[in-house]
């Protein structure tokens, strides 16, 4: 038996192995096939697919690169594409101009009398207008695209140019670099220039356009939060300021009655009712007067704990002011900010119109097209920080406690189903002025001068007219 097996011969190699299979019709021996795709290696790019079974392929095969890239998200804001975008300028209409005013490039249009009357008859147009430029200061969020249905009629009805500006932060003007401190910023100093996104440099920007414009004074129209600026300006200058259209004002917060008012009138006259009881009375006994010294001692006490208090508030106040600034300008502030817009900034638009259906594709276009600008949302955010930490001096009331400083004529209009700033909160106003004339526009939202052009150009041009006395009052035609 021994010598049997020493006689057997050794077994074929696996190349022989495979034609004695295949000539005695068998399959290789499964650990036979193993042993010959280990001895083969990892298959040539140019290999069979016959010759590797797919079955010996665990998991997707890797690219040259040895992992699989996806297609990059584009990002978008509101429909407008956030990874192409470009410098304001680039953006600009062929009727558009810049010009610079301490450092900021300001886009603006101006349209004269002539450019009404190219499509109008001259002989119809020759003595209309009352010759007094006017300059439109647009609200929160627009652009001067807000005024684009109304300017070129107001040319005519003003018989001189009128001009319409973005204000730092919106439309295409120029994103500045604000290093957070001087005037109106976080850290007022005289010495510095002005925040150029606070309302302070609006109102002087809007002073240098009545420049601009050659005149020595200029009818101011502002709309919603462009009411601050052209009140402010109003009163920083008003022998330049001809008259005031308020449309919609953003001046006093809604909410806010006289309650306040009516509580200090209440106590002055405690006071003086205090005051004559003590000059009409009998004299006091000394134990009266003793009790009476030891309540003023006491109230002095409680007056300078209350002091101390107030003061530990407005320490916690700048802090927490501080830190909500510091919120706002991270990439968290700048996140933020695009979620906003993007989930309510077309949803504005159609709630700022009495009838939401009427807002076309052109107008919500109009609206995000300065979303292209490159740095937008960084203005935005520096625009909302200016309003949070611009502060006038302690000597200067605010510009809601000085409106019975305007001595020019004014006009009031607003829609009667405004929701952002409701009639009666605008009607306040007007009777806050002196002399100032108070209309509603039916059927109107907020923006008056764009959902209902032929009315608000109707009454605008008959305020006009009779604060310059001018006769002949026309009734100007819709602006298309």
């Amino acid at each position: 038996m021994r010598a049997a097996l020493l006689l057997r011969p050794p077994p074929p190699p696996p190349a022989a192995g495979n034609l004695l299979s295949a000539a005695s019709g068998r399959p290789p021996p499964p650990l036979l096939l193993r042993a010959r795709r280990m001895a083969a290696g990892p298959p040539p790019p140019s290999a069979a697919a016959a010759d590797f079974p797919a079955a010996n392929v665990s998991g997707p095969v890797p690219d040259d690169g040895g992992a699989r890239t996806r297609p990059r998200r584009r990002r978008s804001v509101a429909g407008v594409d956030q990874d192409e975008l470009l410098d304001p300028g680039a953006l600009a209409d062929p009727d558009s101009s810049f010009c610079d005013i301490s450092g900021v490039s300001f886009h603006h249009k101006v349209y004269s009398a002539a450019h009404h009357e190219e499509q109008q008859d001259p002989a119809s147009a020759s003595g209309s207008g009352v010759g007094v430029p006017v300059v439109l200061l647009h609200g929160f969020g627009a652009s001067l695209f807000s005024w684009s249905r109304v300017m070129r009629p107001l040319a005519r009805a003003a018989g001189a140019k009128v001009l319409a500006f973005d204000r730092p932060a919106f439309g295409l003007t120029s994103r500045a670099a604000w290093s957070g401190s001087g005037p109106g910023g976080d850290n007022d100093d005289d010495t510095r220039p002005l925040n150029p996104y606070s309302m302070a440099f609006s109102a002087m920007a809007t002073l240098a356009f009545v420049d601009l414009l050659g005149a020595g004074k200029a009818v101011l129209i502002g709309h919603s939060a462009g009411c601050l600026v052209a009140v402010d300006a109003c009163l920083e200058a008003p022998e330049r300021v001809a008259a005031l259209v308020l449309v919609a004002p953003a001046i006093f917060a809604p909410g806010s009655g006289t309650k306040g008012e009516r509580r200090e009138d209440g106590e002055e006259g405690q006071e003086k009712k205090d005051s004559d009881d003590d000059s009409n009375g009998p004299p006091l006994n000394p134990f009266a007067r003793i009790w009476r010294g030891f309540l003023g001692m006491c109230m002095w006490i409680a007056g300078l704990v209350l002091k101390v208090v107030m003061a530990v508030q407005d320490v916690v106040r700048a802090l927490a002011v501080q830190a909500l600034v510091a919120l706002l300008r991270s990439p968290l502030g700048a996140i933020m900010v695009r979620l906003v817009m993007d989930k309510f900034g077309v949803m504005a638009v159609r709630n700022a119109w009495y009838d939401p259906s009427k807002v076309t594709d052109h107008v919500i276009q109009g609206y995000t097209k300065p979303l292209r600008s490159r740095g937008w949302e960084r203005a935005l955010l520096e625009h909302a920080i200016s309003m949070i930490t611009d502060s006038a001096p302690k000597s200067r009331l605010p510009v809601s406690k000085r409106l019975s400083e305007i001595s020019c004529p004014v006009l009031v209009v607003t829609g009667d189903t405004d929701r952002l700033v409701p009639a009666w909160n605008a009607e306040r106003v007007a009777r806050a002025i002196p002399g100032a004339v108070f209309e509603v526009i039916k059927n109107c939202g907020h923006l008056p001068h764009e959902e209902k052009p032929e009315e608000f150009l109707s009454i605008v041009e008959g305020f006009l007219r009779r604060a310059f006395g001018t006769p002949d009052e026309q009734v100007l035609q819709a602006a298309v």
